[in-house]
């Protein structure tokens, strides 16, 4: 079991990221990669990138009635906007390009044993987005009204910005529906437990959500791994949440961000407001943001009012920690 009590680091921010909207990519280690993926590469051909092994299938909704396209282009998920090609563009290819060069990029956190007890869990798992050894590490969940993971616009742009800031970032693959937050708790269990291996630091940790997904971050937030089936009792160190109308909340809230757009037709933000409100009275650093005219699920907000609210979170999650 891990019990930590200081939200505290000693991290440096990493060097300038490589660009991966390139087509070829000379690698740290000098190698070059393979041709990448533009916005004209077929959905279907990254699923079966022989790179990806059994998960490329994962890095889109496994429940295909929630998703469209044939290209990384045409991709739409229902009930977000704003999806920006580029940015999926961008994900695949960092994603293949650790994968090229031998870097983990896909963890399971379930054994081949619980997988066959249930096999809901072998669409679950973590995409690896590395930051600078020993920074900390942000946990990010994707919305999807309980029904599916909108991962490609709602958890992966937001990893991969993360680390651009030399933190580790992880994107977990969730069952939709029940198991969620048992597989939230696990993927927590999973990082403190191969923290060395992984290179990530475990003090001050954050967890993430848009929609459904915030929902789940808050609920760690507020009661922990270990009220989920977990072992880990650290807490995390930060919440970040977007647009979702959950308002339970405890006296032990970590530190919270919210941002929502005001033309929410799914998620008010007067309720996001009221449950920021609250954990104000009780002395718990809060943030609060409202972006004129966004509708839900707008993601990072690139080209909008929104755009560049994932930079004030990171600030707000750094002033928790203690340089």
């Amino acid at each position: 079991m891990y019990l930590f009590t200081a939200c505290s680091s000693n991290y440096v921010q990493a060097e300038a990221p490589i660009d991966y909207k390139n087509t070829s990519i000379l690698m740290e280690n000098g190698t070059t990669t393979s041709k990448l993926y533009t916005r004209n590469s077929s959905i279907s051909e990254v699923m079966s990138d022989p790179a990806f092994g059994n998960y490329g299938r994962l890095l889109f909704p496994v429940n295909t009635s929630y998703w469209s396209g044939n290209t990384l282009e045409q991709l739409r998920l229902t009930w977000y906007n704003h999806i920006d090609p580029d940015k999926t563009v961008e994900i695949v290819n960092y994603l293949k390009s650790q994968a090229e060069v031998g870097e983990p990029f896909f963890i399971d956190i379930y054994t081949e044993e619980e997988k066959k007890a249930d096999p809901r869990k072998r669409d679950t798992g973590l995409f690896f987005f590395k930051g600078k050894a020993g920074a900390p590490f942000a946990i990010c969940n994707a919305g999807g009204g309980g029904v599916f993971v909108g991962a490609m616009h709602d958890s992966f742009p937001h990893a991969l910005e993360i680390s651009k800031k030399g933190y580790n970032a992880f994107a977990l693959i969730y069952r939709a529906g029940n198991g969620a937050m048992e597989d939230l708790a696990r993927a927590i269990d999973y990082i403190f437990t191969h923290a060395d291996e992984l290179g990530v630091g475990t003090e001050c940790y954050s967890v993430w959500g848009g929609s459904a997904g915030a929902r789940m971050a808050a609920s760690m937030g507020s009661y922990g791994p270990a009220n989920f089936g977990g072992i880990t009792t650290q807490r995390a160190g930060t919440v970040v949440m977007q647009y979702t109308g959950h308002s339970d909340y405890t006296r032990n809230d970590p530190p919270t961000y919210v941002c929502v757009g005001e033309n929410d037709g799914i998620a008010s933000w007067r309720t996001m407001k009221n449950r920021i409100d609250k954990l104000t009275a009780l002395g718990i650093p809060t943030e609060f943001h409202v972006y004129p005219g966004l509708p839900h699920g707008f993601g990072l907000g690139i080209g909008t009012v929104a755009n560049g609210w994932i930079d004030d979170a990171i600030r707000f999650w750094e002033k928790q920690m203690k340089f």
